[in-house]
């Protein structure tokens, strides 16, 4: 149930994401959200917090550092983090 509830969280982008998991944690800490729906948009909340850890590791495996020669011109790219 809660699967077909966040099937559009799969559609969000990052920042869409994020502003909607911080709305999340806003209401949550509010603390005056009846306790069946606390539930339910904590639910959500690990769905955006999967999501947008899935969007950010996309992101960081784009990022490359370009490598320069000795003179300072670039000569290609290579992963930021060679591991």
């Amino acid at each position: 149930m809660a699967g077909e509830i966040n099937e559009d969280v799969k559609a969000m982008s990052f920042e869409q994401a994020l502003d909607a998991l911080e709305k999340i944690v806003d209401d949550l800490e509010r603390g005056d959200v009846p306790l069946d729906q606390s539930i339910r948009i904590y639910e959500r909340g690990e769905a955006l917090k999967v999501h947008c850890d899935r969007l950010l590791k996309a992101a960081e495996d784009k990022v490359e550092k370009i490598r320069l020669s000795r003179d300072g011109k670039p000569v290609g790219t290579e992963p930021l983090d060679a591991d």
